[in-house]
């Protein structure tokens, strides 16, 4: 019998306690060891016995880990956690601030590559699955135009984001499509939107105490990446409002490739995302990519690596038999 893949995890807020409840859920997969900035005895796995460990006992770790899975954020966490793990552990992450991917990618590469390591980088639902289908859908109708609508729903890296903002005690962000330009879209006409028409952002901020109101909105509607190029409203709400109203971390969105084969044949590819937990959803996408990584590394391909370089037969528990026969 094949022993199971040995999965460690390396931060322990939404998205870690996401991964805990998926490798329940694969059987192929055994969790060794949970690792964290907080005092480790402070923090209660979701299965009883799990080993719970600080972050700088990583290092002596590797041996007992065949899949590092990084749940930092993207904002300031996973740019140092990336390369530095990738050099020493086969790593999965979720880095999704898309104008920075190619930088992120070349450092995580960089200390990957070299010590015979593999890690893939920005796996999610997007980036990750709603990339697979841009690069789908402009594969299969090369004349036409690609339009990706997110939500609504709460954005984790946005969400993040704002937290980190001088004097913000605690806020989350919806993203919210604009319904004109989602019809529009759907029709087949292929408007021409900007980033501003597309969506727009939706803050709810626990302001610190003796923070300025209007100092934490103008640095929030101005970060750029995040905010700069958005429609965003500011709402401030107490601690209480925020538990209340704002729990639940619901997402999802779609991608539209709409295009022409032929004069008069219009055609329209649309891929659909609706998420109860945006958490435990991005975590189960890291879960099957860690098979992947697994896989590849058992092949001896090292460096970085992103969805568009994964089969996706490599994600699946079953075998290509299996697959050829009940899936294909």
């Amino acid at each position: 019998m094949t022993s199971p893949i040995r999965i460690a995890i390396a931060g322990h807020g939404n998205l870690g306690r996401g991964v805990e409840a998926a490798l329940t859920r694969n059987a192929d997969m055994q969790l060794v060891g949970i690792y964290t900035r907080r005092p480790p005895a402070q923090l209660q796995p979701l299965a009883a016995g799990t080993p719970v460990h600080g972050m700088d006992a990583l290092a002596g770790h590797a041996d007992r880990i065949d899949v590092l899975i990084l749940c930092g954020g993207s904002k300031e966490d996973l740019p140092q956690q990336g390369p530095a793990l990738a050099a020493r552990f086969n790593t999965v992450d979720s880095f999704d601030t898309h104008a920075q991917i190619p930088a992120y990618f070349a450092a995580v590469d960089a200390a990957a590559a070299p010590n015979r390591r593999t890690a893939l980088i920005s796996a999610g639902w997007d980036p990750g699955m709603f990339s697979i289908n841009r690069v789908l859908g402009e594969a299969l109708l090369p004349e036409g135009a690609t339009y990706t609508f997110w939500g609504k729903g709460l954005s984790q890296g946005h969400s993040d984001a704002i937290r980190r903002v001088p004097g913000v005690a605690g806020g989350v962000q919806y993203t919210v499509p604009v319904p004109t330009a989602v019809e529009q879209v759907r029709s087949g006409t292929r408007p021409t939107l900007t980033t501003r028409q597309k969506h727009t952002r939706e803050c709810f901020v626990v302001l610190a105490e003796g923070a300025d109101a209007d100092t934490v909105r103008r640095a929030i509607v101005s970060m750029p990446h995040y905010f700069d190029e958005y429609d965003t409203t500011v709402t401030f709400i107490s601690a209480d409002e925020l538990r209340r109203d704002h729990g639940a971390m619901p997402h999802g969105g779609f991608v539209i490739r709409s295009g022409s084969t032929s004069a008069g044949s219009g055609q329209v590819i649309e891929y659909g995302l609706k998420l109860d937990s945006n958490p435990e959803f991005t975590a189960s996408v890291l879960v099957a990519y860690a098979r992947a990584v697994h896989r590849l590394h058992q092949q001896g391909r090292f460096g970085a690596f992103t969805v568009f370089d994964v089969a996706p037969g490599l994600l699946s528990p079953k075998s290509a038999a299996e697959l050829r026969a009940e899936s294909l």
